[in-house]
């Protein structure tokens, strides 16, 4: 009985972390891996699109509309860092993978949480 339990558990445990690595993944795969090299930190520019957008509903629904169709005019980076940086490429990504990348990039680097 015992034995039954802990292997239920283990289980339980293995397909939540694996879920987390996978969404994890579609992050680190499909952001990480361009914007590690970049001049300028993906923190830089989530604080770019906090200080234009303001809310988690408006940051998030612009970044999803620009990396759909990024554009100079819904950029929310600076001309200096747009020179130094470029317009990136139109996603490849689906609409369910690109709204939960944007939600781990929201949760990595929002400040709310961290406010004393």
């Amino acid at each position: 009985m015992v034995k039954r339990l802990f292997i239920i558990l283990i289980l339980t445990n293995t397909m939540m972390f694996s879920n987390d690595i996978k969404e994890l993944n579609i992050y680190e795969k499909n952001c990480m891996t361009c914007h590690k090299p970049l001049s300028i930190s993906l923190e830089k520019i989530f604080f770019r699109y906090l200080i234009k957008y303001s809310s988690e509903i408006s940051v998030k629904s612009a970044m999803i509309d620009f990396l759909k169709n990024p554009n100079i005019q819904t950029s929310a980076l600076t001309n200096e860092q747009r020179r130094l940086i470029g317009i990136k490429l139109k996603t490849h990504l689906k609409d369910e993978e690109l709204k939960k990348a944007v939600d781990i990039y929201w949760k990595k680097y929002k400040i709310f949480d961290k406010l004393w």
